[in-house]
């Protein structure tokens, strides 16, 4: 049976999952496209799927639609034939010696990037501290190419994570372009263990959460150049971290 009506409870709950409350209601989220829902699929947090063609490619629950409802289905202007939905993943500790903190990161394009970017050079935890930027917000999961699948992400609230990380000796690090050390420069014996902390796209990292820090770091640039995106910036920071 194909299922051709937006009246489909299935299909109006699915409908639901666009906005972030039912996600957050529903402990759920899709991904839109073969390849996310493979990832999905690989991590263990696929459970079922929604598509146009009849054959048979994950061994979950499989429904079948119109293409009429899989364009109404779609948050791209060209719709995909294949959408999974997930349960969402929860953790409830800080592991790992290398952490990534953002605060208050908007853009769901930079959080995507960042996010590849972290599983690129070997963070083994990033943190989202609250007004980040949903992590299961479509564009956000389009970004990441499904890297988000394999790296833990937790929500928290920044303060209270930074004051545990300190009492368990990691350094906090952040950025500061006036005051900071050359990146370029830095003991990284003494980074053993760290947190790095990447702000928000037009304000930077919160003063308050900026005055937690026990090290600042600057990225050497041209004078043409006053600023870099915060995706781009962090990538290089975690790039020379991980070396």
């Amino acid at each position: 049976m194909i299922i051709t009506s937006l009246e489909n409870e299935k299909i109006k709950k699915l409908l639901k999952l666009q906005k972030k409350k039912y996600r957050d209601l529903e402990d759920m989220y899709y991904v839109e496209g073969f390849h996310l829902v493979e990832e999905a699929y690989k991590a263990g947090v696929l459970l079922e799927v929604f598509q146009v063609d009849e054959e048979v490619f994950f061994d979950v629950s499989t429904t079948l639609v119109s293409d009429g409802i899989m364009k109404k289905l779609a948050t791209t202007d060209t719709p995909t034939n294949i959408i999974g939905v997930c349960r969402k993943r929860h953790y409830d500790k800080i592991e790992g010696n290398h952490i990534l903190l953002l605060d208050e990161i908007q853009d769901p394009g930079n959080l995507g990037t960042i996010i590849r970017s972290a599983v690129a050079f070997g963070v083994d935890m990033i943190l989202l501290s609250e007004n980040t930027v949903d992590l299961y917000n479509s564009k956000v999961l389009r970004a990441t190419q499904g890297l988000y699948c394999h790296i833990p992400i937790m929500n928290v609230v920044a303060k209270e994570s930074i004051l545990s990380l300190k009492k368990n000796g990691y350094v906090i690090c952040g950025t500061d372009v006036l005051k900071g050390k050359d990146l370029y420069t830095i003991d990284k014996s003494d980074l053993t263990k760290y947190c790095l902390i990447m702000g928000n796209e037009g304000n930077g990292v919160r003063t308050e959460i900026k005055n937690m820090c026990d090290v600042n770091f600057y990225i050497p640039m041209k004078n043409l150049v006053e600023s870099l995106n915060v995706g781009v910036a962090c990538s290089i920071l975690l790039y020379e971290l991980g070396r």
